[in-house]
């Protein structure tokens, strides 16, 4: 029997789940199709679960150097499979409140792999097993070849499927013990060495996770910095910190491929390093390979060309800025759109699309979206870069201050890093912020809100700060920006 509703959402992940409540709250019937638990990739195995390990680290950090706070402790050890058990209870707690979430709102879940039979209905199959096996995560998981277990059609239909890691087709990626981020989550145990291979977000975390529970990292970027979208100075503070962490950062760099052979050392890969001319520079030991250099989108399986709808040449469907497809009443949200890949623009996107389809004229705006990356120290953007900013034709100011000269931070034991402001040299709009250091994922919403409503530096400048906090070092930095620095140096002008 075919069940029929206004609105059906295809993947209940941060965009997913997000258009599903919206859509119900603003009066229509909705139903919801995922793989596995509410939350998708960013709460079972993205965000969520790395952020919950990495504060395990922080504490281990913490604790470890809790002498110099006055504080003694002995016998300081990692128990990773309770790391591993924190993480999953995170995990489900926040999956089961979703779930409740969806029901209080009077949304149908339908557990199962959707495929279209026709531009209005889907039919939903069991998914099978996980590419990863095991425990491994469903969400890229194929269906069955078994008859659908039910049909759903609908009015208006919202794709939010998603993406998942790319592994590179090098010699040697089939190879035991290389992984991608999913295939971390399921390591019993803390690798002796590892090699990640991408200094964005996904492989930058993971570098600093594993360095702090003790492994010997190798981390491969083939652009100039680190964090390559990030403004690049903030891409060479994080390198200087990583290093003074042991981390071994080899910027300008590729891995080539990987050898199975092992050594003498008894490691069981190897991974060969080239440098920018491609020439192999060395052979680096590891027990683990991680690859964290891209994504691509769950279309596959979807059946998207019964449904009339397109992809570009990656398999991204493309979008209007009110989430249409090239077919009227199906519009798609999230990753699987390749526009930016965070989950708050997917909830973003969520919002714009339930409204849409609910008869609202809603559209989407992406000049301002922050971002943040959670090593340690963390990173956090918005904006434009130094550089974009000069692309773009405007005369610029920038300031820095750095937390060595905030009194919050030596109090908190965080002095590395620092707010970069980067404002138009004429108008003092604030075109955009970079923060390296502690507590920069919060701090970078005071920027944002300056962006997204034209604050200029001068309004950051005269905002009341409470003291002691880190807060005000976006205040610091933007009176230096003005020429006028309170706990920094004057700049020295020339002439």
């Amino acid at each position: 029997m075919k069940k029929h509703f206004d609105v059906l959402v295809i993947g209940g992940g941060p965009g997913g789940y997000v258009a599903a409540i919206r859509a119900a709250q603003l009066g229509r019937t909705v139903a919801l199709v995922d793989k596995e638990r509410p939350g998708g990739v960013c709460l079972n195995w993205g965000c969520i679960p790395t952020k919950a390990m990495l504060r395990s680290a922080e504490v281990l950090d913490t604790v470890r150097g809790a002498e110099e706070f006055g504080v003694l402790t002995e016998g300081v050890r990692l128990d990773y499979s309770a790391v591993l058990k924190r993480k999953d209870g995170i995990v489900s707690r926040l999956t089961e409140g979703i779930a409740q979430l969806l029901k209080a709102n009077g949304v149908t879940v339908v557990n199962g792999h959707a495929r279209f039979t026709d531009p209005h209905t889907v039919a939903v199959h069991e998914t099978g097993p996980s590419p990863l096996g095991g425990d491994g995560p469903l969400y890229a998981a194929p269906p069955t070849s078994q008859s659908a277990r039910e049909t759903l059609s609908a009015d208006d239909i919202i794709i939010a499927t998603g993406s998942q890691p790319v592994m590179p087709g090098l010699p040697g990626s089939d190879l035991p013990g290389v992984i991608t981020s999913d295939g971390a989550f399921l390591l019993p145990e803390v690798p002796a060495r590892a090699v990640v291979v991408g200094g964005s977000a996904v492989g930058a975390e993971w570098a600093s996770l594993f360095r702090t529970f003790g492994a010997e990292v190798t981390l491969v970027e083939m652009m100039p910095t680190l964090l390559p979208a990030e403004d690049a100075e903030i891409g060479r503070a994080l390198t200087r910190s990583f290093t003074k962490r042991g981390i071994k950062v080899l910027t300008r760099h590729t891995v080539t491929a990987i050898e199975g052979e092992g050594g003498s050392d008894g490691s069981p890969l190897r991974a060969l390093v080239a440098d920018a001319d491609g020439q192999p520079v060395e052979s680096v030991p590891a027990d683990i390979v991680l690859f964290g250099v891209g994504r691509r989108p769950n279309t596959v399986g979807l059946d998207l060309e019964k449904a009339g709808v397109q992809t570009d040449d990656r398999g991204y469907v493309p979008v209007t800025d009110r989430l249409r497809t090239n077919v009227p009443h199906i519009s798609a949200i999230g990753d699987v759109t390749g526009r930016l890949q965070l989950a708050h623009v997917a909830s973003h996107q969520a919002l714009v699309a339930a409204s849409v389809v609910s008869g609202h004229d809603e559209r989407i705006d992406y000049q301002v979206v922050p971002a943040a990356t959670f090593t340690r120290p963390e990173v956090a953007s918005v904006g434009l870069t130094e550089a974009q900013a000069r692309e773009a034709g405007h005369e610029i100011t920038t300031a820095r201050f750095p937390f060595a000269a905030l009194g919050r931070a030596h109090a908190y034991g965080a002095t590395d890093g620092m707010v970069k402001v980067v404002a138009d040299r004429s108008s003092g709009a604030v075109l955009g912020a970079h923060i390296i250091g502690p507590g920069a994922s919060d701090l970078i919403a005071e920027t944002a809100l300056a962006v997204t409503h034209g604050v200029t530096l001068t309004g950051l400048a005269d905002t009341i700060h409470a003291h002691p906090t880190l807060g005000e070092a976006t205040m610091e930095a933007a009176m230096g920006a003005l020429g006028l620095p309170l706990h920094t140096a004057p700049v020295r002008r020339r002439g």
